[in-house]
């Protein structure tokens, strides 16, 4: 029985409890560095495999020899091991986009998982609950949500606003059955966070940091650069007391930053889920979206600051993270998402299916086609298109209110999108 679901509340430890979820937070980290040391030595001198059932046993001897692991409950650190475990798997997997598993850092996040054997939750009232952690006690929470299903796995971890718990639920949901509802296509942008084809109007994400977080964002990160360089200097690199407060500063309003986005993120996907019995969007590639600009010595980029500057950008629109999103939310809610090939979406009249660049010049937000004299915005002609072509691919049964091009050649594989050619008449 499979965790199927998430659920993440915020919780609040008493300051023992805080500090002891720090340690046990920097030891899991720890123990995740030595065991992947110890796994990539293995394999480099004597071309074993080392997996975490045997991993465990040596586990064990360590929690009697050294006392910082001693103090790390035993199931934490068996999670851990089994954590690599699967960190190994999505990297053997050639399906899977996962890369070889990397050491963390002393800034990485701090997070204790746990089984779901080994917690044990009681709700309190209507908005709080309990949670019991091996060698911990009872840790209050604020259940903002039912659980809602049997508790397959938890993990305690700490951000800029503080710690949560994090618990993966088993509900047993099926999928739903095809809602019948109609189509579109949805184009997701950096002026125009999402243009959906049925709307007439662009969705724009609100501003994630007011001017005036923005402006202390800058003074912070300026504050901390003089700090870390005053500490590099004079104090050995060791941080002080204030470049942690400053430090904290910061995360707590980059954290703000990533919650204002992930809420907007989650109520896109989920009213696309809802209200569309077929979502179309395009298959972008994001790491190729976002490459750098800066070049190599020998041979420079251009305008690297303002490639930076739309990276961030399309970073802060989280595309990726949409699509993941939709991909489960569409079969809760009886939809069909299909990713389409995005070459020439832009560059293609929805009206007549005409390809030609000179009908969206220098990439402004009006499109007028040169073939048929159609206007209409830019990104609403690509939902457009993008909702044609999920129609094609993935939708014909769905009842369509637009007219398929009828010049169309669809992309396959890299190769470029073309107007198909006409017969030769003979002369």
């Amino acid at each position: 029985m499979k965790a199927d679901a998430g659920r993440r509340y915020r919780a609040y430890p008493t300051k023992v409890q805080d500090e002891i979820l720090t340690g046990w937070g920097h030891t899991a980290r720890a123990l995740w560095n030595v065991a992947l040391e110890q796994r990539v030595y293995l394999w480099e001198q004597r071309r074993y495999t080392l997996r975490s059932a045997e991993q465990c046993k040596h586990l064990t001897a360590a929690r009697t020899d050294l006392d910082w692991i001693g103090d790390l409950p035993a199931q934490a650190g068996q999670q851990i091991l089994r954590s690599l475990d699967r960190a190994y798997d999505n990297f053997w997997n050639p399906g899977h986009p996962a890369g070889f598993p990397v050491r963390k850092k002393r800034g990485h996040r701090l997070s204790v998982p746990f089984p779901g054997q080994a917690v044990e939750v009681r709700k309190l009232n209507r908005k709080w609950a309990e949670v019991r952690l091996p060698k911990l006690g009872w840790l209050r929470f604020r259940l903002s949500r039912a659980i809602g299903g049997t508790i397959r796995n938890a993990t305690v971890s700490r951000d800029g606003n503080g710690w949560h718990i994090s618990l993966g639920v088993h509900t047993g949901r099926k999928p739903d059955a095809p809602n019948g509802k109609p189509a579109c296509g949805v184009d997701f942008g950096v002026a125009a966070s999402a243009f959906v084809s049925t709307e007439t109007t662009p969705r724009l994400m609100p501003q994630t940091l007011t001017a005036n977080e923005k402006k202390r964002l800058k003074a912070l990160e300026q504050r901390k650069a003089r700090q870390f360089t005053y500490a590099k200097k004079h104090n050995g690199e060791k941080y002080s007391n204030r470049l942690r407060a400053t430090i904290a500063q910061i995360a707590t309003l980059t954290t703000r930053r990533a919650n204002r986005r992930r809420d907007f993120t989650h109520k896109l996907t989920t009213d696309l889920a809802k209200n569309h019995g077929l979502i179309g969007i395009e298959d972008l590639c994001v790491k190729n979206m976002s490459k750098s600009a800066k070049g190599t010595a020998e041979e420079p980029g251009k305008n690297v600051r303002q490639k930076a500057g739309l990276n961030r950008s399309v970073f802060d629109n989280a595309p990726g993270e949409r699509r993941r999103q939709l991909e489960y939310k569409a079969r809760s809610y009886g939809s069909v998402l299909v990713a389409v090939p995005p070459f020439h979406t832009s560059q293609t009249c929805a009206a007549c299916g005409q390809v030609d660049a000179e009908s969206r010049k220098g990439c402004g937000r009006l499109f007028a086609c040169t073939h048929c004299g159609h206007e209409d915005d830019a990104d609403h002609n690509a939902s457009v298109e993008i909702e044609a072509r999920a129609r094609r691919t993935g939708g014909s049964d769905i009842n369509s209110t637009r007219s398929t091009p009828r010049v169309r050649v669809p992309a396959t594989g890299r190769r470029r999108m073309r107007e198909a050619p006409k017969p030769a008449h003979a002369s």
